[in-house]
């Protein structure tokens, strides 16, 4: 049995301010192409199909027609989603009875019956070709607290949880399945020593835990699909516990992560083999200067910058690292004229700040200090935090008539 690991999709995802529709519809080509071309027999999703918890028509339409045709394509084809922390449990299992006609299995949430956890809900069957279940997923979505058992007395009642229903899911999987059936595991959540993209991962800490043992996945697990980081990797460097990562760059930090989806062959209860394969990118992600440099500099790297011309649909998405020793108002205009007539989207300017090697950090202030500051007073630490001085006179003397203004909370006249 071949099994084909994705997630993080995100589908509905801006970038800045530019919406990533043109990516997503060029990934799902390329998937469905995959699927057919490899002959998968299941597809897992784990988790994040949409950026929000209220996606657009738009991105709804984008994940429906594509299971249809993937069901169209690859008639004998297993699907299994699970919900990330960025998906609605209620809106992703919505369309389960239109689903369940594409034999595509979904499961946002944990459901109650009597009171206890419905363990069966969370075990789905993959069958191969002929027909017969070859093996058996448990697929668990992203948990919050209500999805879990209570464990009276445990130190973090929400860990305990996690675990126990970890446990109770693998004994009835291991009931279930017959010799010769593997066991998978889906998951979407944050492992121990998993490597994050600050920039566009939702940190995940509920109960006080933000990252979750690797030893919650029993030996008897052939594979375990995960979902959550972006960047593709293994956890405990084995390479049947991973996350496959995300398929596109989600954010600038993500430019040189390997985007990728992982095909898995099952040999009977084992794993055979496990296949990195990238995926093709539709749209760069530009950074100019590649470090950043002074405004001088960066000019004159946005103007040497020369790129392929085509459809607006494909440009590059850019972000400009400028490094200031001072305020630069006009800088926006400056970029924007180097950029005149390129073949290029500008997503971002980052600016750092230079300090002086001599400067030293300033002291910590307590609450009551901190309370006691009038705006002004924040206004200057923060301007001798960036640049290394006193504001001039004149900015000082602008900030001053703006809080004096009548529009200004400080400035505001008392309600009669």
């Amino acid at each position: 049995m071949r099994l084909l690991h994705t997630s993080d999709w995100h589908l509905g995802q801006t970038l800045h301010q530019f919406e990533r529709s043109h990516e997503h519809v060029a990934f799902l080509a390329w998937l469905l192409d995959t699927l057919e071309a490899e002959a998968v027999d299941a597809l897992l999703i784990a988790g994040d199909v949409f950026d929000n918890a209220n996606p657009s028509s738009q991105s709804q339409t984008q994940l429906y027609r594509f299971l249809t045709e993937a069901r169209r394509r690859v008639p004998w084809l297993n699907i299994v989603i699970i919900a990330g922390n960025h998906d609605s449990p209620g809106r992703l299992e919505a369309p389960l009875p239109f689903l369940a006609l594409l034999d595509a299995h979904v499961v946002g949430q944990t459901v109650r019956t009597a009171g206890e956890v419905d363990l069966e809900r969370l075990l789905v069957p993959l069958k191969g070709q002929g027909g017969e279940v070859e093996a058996w997923c448990m697929a668990m979505p992203f948990l919050r607290p209500a999805d879990v058992p209570r464990v009276e007395g445990a130190e973090d009642a929400y860990l305990a949880g996690i675990e126990l229903l970890h446990r109770q899911v693998l004994d009835v999987a291991l009931a279930r399945r017959r010799p010769g059936q593997a066991l998978v595991a889906m998951g979407h959540c944050h492992m121990t020593g998993g490597e994050v993209s600050v920039e566009s991962e939702r940190r995940i800490v509920v109960g006080g835990a933000e990252a979750l043992s690797a030893s919650l996945f029993d030996p008897a697990i052939a594979y375990v699909a995960l979902g959550h980081l972006h960047l593709a990797q293994c956890i405990g460097k084995d390479p049947t516990r991973r996350y496959c990562g995300s398929p596109l760059p989600l954010s600038f930090s993500e430019i040189h992560y390997p985007h990728q989806v992982v095909l898995v062959d099952l040999d009977g209860e084992s794993v055979a083999s496990v296949r990195d394969v990238r995926v093709p990118r539709a749209v760069e992600l530009l950074r100019v200067p590649a470090r950043p440099a002074s405004v001088d500099e960066a000019l004159a790297a946005l103007e040497a910058l020369a790129l392929p011309d085509g459809p607006e649909a494909g440009w590059p998405y850019l972000q400009v690292r400028v490094r200031l020793e001072q305020p630069e108002p006009g800088l926006r205009a400056r970029v924007e004229a180097a950029l005149a007539g390129k073949p290029v989207r500008l997503a971002r300017i980052e600016t750092t700040y230079a300090r002086r090697a001599d400067e030293a950090a300033a002291p910590a202030l307590s609450v009551d200090e901190l309370e006691a500051l009038g705006p002004a007073d924040f206004f200057q630490r923060l301007y001798a935090h960036r640049f290394g001085d006193a504001p001039p006179a004149e900015l000082m003397g602008a900030f001053n008539d703006l809080l004096a203004s009548p529009t200004s909370p400080a400035g505001a006249a008392p309600d009669a």
